[in-house]
């Protein structure tokens, strides 16, 4: 039985691919460098086995099919968000060349309705089919004449004291398919979208009176071997000080989601709290932003295109890659990623700041703590 488990034998294939030689490995781990050629020749092995032919063939499938859904798009006299009747009418004229389900998937229609809508509307003379088109400019008039407020329950109800027997179902059926969507549907939408403009709280008022009131964030990217690794920071605006620093190879929602909450455990604050940061996809998400309102976080944003309402941090970076990134040559994303961590210490306890009176941001939030001990 090997004396070394699985976890001894990944760590050292990870520090290898890091950059690592395997002399370094063998002196700092007591593994024989006999033993560490076997597993990395045994890893390199494994991840040459061929893909599993089932496997392979679902994603051909799958390739293939948006490949036709692209294609369908591309062709298709509507889009995606067109009136459903126009919908069915486009499945209806390709469904010679392309499957019904790969139409309506296309399309996002539900084949249950495509279908129900060949059944209304089958030689283009069944009675129901008649009095659908019969009601269509019926409803349009109602609908247009009321300032397109009335939706179908309304209508419906109009309908019935003219002496139409019609269904509410019917009537919301056909405002669907003819795109007749009332106002007082997105009302509530558009309020909400108008409150959750991105406003900028900081405008440019950098200076502010005690830690944890005011932090900054931002991401930038740093080329490596051909790679893009992405920065992400927060910034305590008081003190200047980098209290989280993520690095990704991917720069999404959860490189910075994670980057706010290392700081905010770090700093384990109960007082008000604004997040500025610019207007990046990311920091808009839906998801970012219910994670603010879940800490009960403030947020705030730049305006779009102005750097400067973000300069702080864009400073940071400035001074991150004068400092250290561009002058260094890195031979491993492991050294990389030791260098960044190292320059945010020598950024918060020696790095002295002109805004400081050249103290250190470490030095300015320990001046703080000790002047309001008794807070």
């Amino acid at each position: 039985m090997s004396k070394y488990t699985e976890k001894d034998k990944n760590e050292v294939i990870i520090r290898y691919e890091s950059g690592q030689t395997i002399a370094l490995i063998s002196k700092e781990t007591g593994i024989s460098r006999g033993t560490i050629y076997s597993w990395l020749n045994q890893s390199k092995k494994e991840k040459l086995k061929p893909i599993n032919m089932h496997t392979f063939n679902l994603m051909k499938q799958k390739c293939e099919r948006l490949t036709q859904m692209v294609e369908i798009l591309k062709t298709a006299p509507c889009t995606v968000n067109s009136p459903r009747i126009e919908k069915y009418e486009a499945i209806k004229e390709l469904s010679s060349k392309y499957s019904v389900s790969l139409l309506c998937e296309s399309f996002d229609v539900p084949k249950g309705s495509y279908f129900n809508y060949l059944l209304r509307n089958k030689n283009g003379n069944t009675l129901a089919a008649q009095k659908r088109e019969e009601l269509k400019p019926i409803i349009e008039t109602i609908f247009h004449n009321n300032n397109e407020i009335f939706g179908s329950g309304k209508i419906h109800a109009i309908l019935k004291d003219r002496g139409y027997k019609v269904s509410k179902e019917t009537v919301a059926d056909i405002m669907h398919e003819n795109g007749l969507f009332p106002i007082r549907t997105s009302s509530k939408k558009l309020y909400l979208k108008e409150q959750a403009k991105k406003k900028n709280l900081l405008n440019r008022q950098f200076n502010v009176n005690r830690p944890n009131e005011v932090w900054v964030g931002d991401v930038t990217y740093y080329n490596f071997k051909e790679k893009n690794y992405y920065i992400c920071v927060i910034l305590d605006l008081f003190s200047r000080k980098i209290i989280s620093c993520r690095v990704s190879l991917h720069n999404s929602t959860q490189l910075i989601s994670s980057a706010f909450k290392a700081a905010y455990a770090s700093r384990n604050t109960d007082k008000p709290l604004i997040f500025h940061s610019d207007q990046g996809a990311n920091y808009t998400s839906k998801t970012y932003q219910k994670l603010l309102r879940d800490y009960n976080v403030e947020q705030s944003f730049s305006k779009a295109g102005v750097p400067y309402d973000n300069s702080v941090v864009e400073s940071f970076f400035k001074n991150m890659k004068a400092e250290e990134l561009y002058r260094t040559r890195y031979h491993s994303e492991f050294e990389f990623r030791k260098a960044v961590d190292k320059y945010i210490e020598f950024y918060n306890t020696k790095r002295p700041h002109n805004y400081l009176n050249n103290k250190t941001p470490d030095e300015a939030e320990n001046n703080y703590y000790q002047r309001h001990q008794s807070d």
